[in-house]
């Protein structure tokens, strides 16, 4: 299953890559992230465990995943972060977040790309539920405080 959230930036791609591509940076940055251990550091890869917390009603649901992570600046019309998911539920997820320009600043463009087969319950059931109640709240969020903290920049 594959799918897309995006926001418009009024701030230049380079502004919100800076910003966006140090994930231990991120529980400074974005509040509902607690906490991100960073296990190792690689030829440019970060190998990390990260946890946020899903907003819900006046609380929200912790959860947690490990991933490795790396940045790609070569293009400077197409700047992307890579997230390949290595443990928790969301196990084998791809992410990649589209960074690029536009007339009046930037589009970041997160995409999810999740396959998750379960006994009894298919290809489709897990990933559908995994997106809809942490996935896209969670990649929402996140978007909506960098667009506020790049354009606040």
């Amino acid at each position: 299953m594959r799918t897309q959230i995006a926001i418009d930036v009024s701030a230049t791609a380079r502004t919100v890559f800076d910003l966006a591509r140090d994930i231990s940076r991120w529980p400074v940055l974005l509040p509902h992230y607690r906490k991100v251990t960073i296990h190792s550091r690689e030829g440019g890869h970060v190998d990390a465990t990260m946890s946020a917390v899903r907003p819900l009603w006046k609380g929200g649901i912790p959860v947690h995943w490990r991933s490795k992570q790396w940045s790609d600046d070569s293009d400077p019309d197409d700047l992307r972060l890579r997230f390949t998911h290595t443990a928790g539920a969301t196990r084998g997820m791809d992410v990649t977040w589209y960074i690029r320009p536009t007339s009046t600043g930037s589009q970041v463009t997160i995409e999810h790309d999740f396959h998750r087969s379960l006994p009894l319950l298919g290809d489709d059931l897990f990933p559908r539920v995994v997106d809809r109640l942490f996935v896209r709240p969670i990649a929402g969020r996140t978007l909506a405080t960098f667009k506020r903290l790049a354009e606040a920049s």
